[in-house]
């Protein structure tokens, strides 16, 4: 078992900036991530004898318990009401403050979608997961993941208001 927690905090020491960045785009909120972050690490140690030896798939297998977590949590109404600011009317100017602005209207935007959609979004998108792996990941169907990124791009398209007219977003092949 002191294998198994030397190769938790090896991924941790060397992956975990990259678990919290994933932890942030899922819940939108930065204090939130690192409670995340902690709490699936916490989950993890608790499993020593079911974790994956291999790096890569112990890491893997800490995205889930954060992907698990995040879901779990939505579920509860006083969490999910904490977890959905106002989205506010963003005023674009011409220089390079427009890009910032939609960044940060689309980061607010995301923790507006339901905890699936933004799943979908944030795993397809950010992770550069095929809607295949995605499914698998979520334990879906490619047909459902397809919906539910249909609707999210629909959704996040609605709530971000830009002047520039948007191109759709193609998908990979095999997606």
């Amino acid at each position: 078992m002191g294998d198994a927690r030397r190769a938790v905090s090896a991924v941790i020491a060397a992956r975990g900036h990259a678990l919290k960045r994933y932890a942030f785009l899922l819940c939108g909120d930065d204090d939130a991530a690192d409670d995340l972050v902690q709490e699936t690490v916490a989950r993890a140690l608790g499993r020593l004898r079911r974790l994956p030896a291999d790096p890569h798939e112990l890491e893997l297998y800490l995205r889930r318990i954060l992907l698990n977590l995040v879901v779990d949590e939505s579920r509860r109404a006083a969490r999910w009401k904490r977890l959905l600011p106002r989205v506010s009317e963003q005023t674009v100017s011409g220089d390079a403050s427009e890009a910032v602005c939609l960044r940060f209207s689309l980061g607010e935007a995301l923790t507006l979608l339901p905890p699936r959609q933004r799943a979908c979004i944030v795993l397809h998108y950010y992770a550069d997961m095929s809607v295949r792996d995605v499914a698998a990941e979520l334990g879906c169907e490619a047909g459902t993941v397809k919906a539910q990124l249909h609707a999210g791009r629909r959704t996040l398209a609605r709530l971000v208001h830009t002047d520039t007219p948007q191109e759709p977003v193609a998908t990979r092949e095999g997606s």
